[in-house]
């Protein structure tokens, strides 16, 4: 069995959204937008629980997204 630890963090916006290859990008979980975009692409993200494929896929307070064991949470 295989046990992966889960860390926890939260990102904070000015605005009323955020797009997901910037929030990515925002926590420090990839490098650069063309990482976010090809990660988001590859299916290894999955935004409140589902997987989304869309890098312009809008977050907003609330919301979360997972990437290789890091959820996040927006907040405003």
């Amino acid at each position: 069995m295989i046990w992966l630890k889960m860390e926890n963090m939260e990102i904070i916006i000015k605005d009323e959204f955020i797009k997901l290859g910037q929030a990515i990008k925002l926590a420090g979980l990839v490098e650069s937008g063309v990482d976010a975009k090809f990660v988001i692409q590859d299916g290894l993200v999955k935004v409140n629980g589902e997987v989304d494929k869309r890098r312009g896929k809008k977050l907003y307070p609330g919301d979360s997204f997972e990437f290789e064991g890091t959820v996040v949470t927006v907040k405003k």
